[in-house]
């Protein structure tokens, strides 16, 4: 039997059926402050006097662990801001300010400055400011599998909170229609999800300087997008967990549904995970596959975009198109596979 993500640990079903639960009980603390909030999208929206804003919480997740088999942890840092910052653009916003949060085993002062130089590396390419943070020594809660590896180094856990400015209505997706163009901007790898799967099937020893390779920042290159061209860019998805499913979230915001027939074929990490995994589904509902966000478009407007994407050296491709029927359908094989 081929390896799956629930079979590592990490049930993506039962996941969102939690999420569902969450976000009804999230949606009763809805005050006068947040008029727009967003059951389910990337990120939360709420206003401050006459100023829109947008949050979001996120982490590195068990990139960590090899962060730790390499002790190498200047890089991880970027990984904490990227998951923040590229969602709150898939709503519209522009990434302000931010503050980290570090749990260790033990003090450990060489660690945190690897960590921290990732973190300012991170927060300076996407115009964020690090205004604080907090550091937790928790050596009762956070033991990991590094200290087998490394004992000399502590065992760690990273996330941070971002918040970005907004103007207007915030981008969801419902302005989406049937014919729309979905332009996928490539990934840098597999960026801080799937791990939990991709440890057991990929050894380290040969695999771990790719699997550390940081999230892609996309916060530049599709402010300027929106920016150039705001009606044409109808949503925007960041292909992290649950991989291309993540598409349904601006779906449902329409009504909508996606067909994804030209994504690339899968190169180097991704190849040998296709080899190992096998079943298209798996791969496309866990990993990237090289497309770290998608952007539907108003057909006739993509070489727009790609333009920016070239600018930025960003691959950027034509990877399928919108459609009427709700659902993500994978188009692989000749076979149409749900991704849902």
């Amino acid at each position: 039997m081929k390896p799956t993500y629930a079979q590592s640990g990490v049930d993506v079903q039962a996941v969102k059926a939690a999420q569902a639960r969450i976000n009804a009980l999230i949606g009763s603390t809805s005050n006068a402050h947040t008029p727009d909030f967003l059951a389910g999208h990337y990120a939360g929206v709420f206003e401050a006097g006459w100023q829109k804003l947008t949050m979001h919480c996120d982490g590195v997740g068990s990139k960590l662990l090899v962060a730790q088999a390499l002790d190498r942890h200047d890089t991880v840092g970027i990984d904490a801001l990227a998951m923040n910052a590229n969602d709150l653009i898939c709503v519209g916003s522009k990434p302000i300010v931010g503050v980290d949060y570090i749990a260790l085993s033990k003090m450990d002062e060489g660690l945190l400055e690897q960590v921290m130089k990732g973190l300012v590396a991170g927060c300076k390419e996407a115009g964020v400011a690090l205004i604080g943070g907090e550091t937790a020594i928790l050596p009762d809660m956070i033991a990991g599998d590094s200290s087998k590896n490394n004992p000399a180094r502590a065992d760690y856990d990273l996330a941070m909170t971002v918040v970005g400015t907004l103007e207007g209505e915030p981008l969801t997706g419902k302005s989406m229609k049937a014919g729309d163009t979905l332009i996928g901007l490539s990934s840098s790898g597999l960026h801080s999800n799937g791990y939990t799967l991709a440890r057991k099937l990929l050894p380290v020893s040969e695999w771990g300087e790719e699997m550390l390779v940081p999230t892609r920042l996309y916060v530049k290159a599709v402010l300027e997008m929106l920016s150039a061209s705001p009606s044409s860019i109808h949503g925007i998805a960041h292909i992290t967990g649950g991989a291309f499913s993540k598409l349904s979230r601006i779906g449902a915001h329409a009504g909508t549904g996606f067909e994804l027939d030209a994504l690339p074929k899968p190169e180097g990490l991704f190849a040998e995970l296709e080899k190992k995994v096998g079943e298209p589904y798996e791969l496309y509902r866990t990993f990237n596959m090289g497309v770290g966000m998608v952007l539907a478009c108003e057909k006739g407007t993509e070489e727009a975009v790609m333009k920016t994407a070239k600018k930025y050296k960003l691959g950027a491709s034509v990877v399928g198109h919108v459609i009427s029927k709700p659902g993500v359908t994978l188009v692989r094989g000749g076979k149409r596979i749900s991704l849902l």
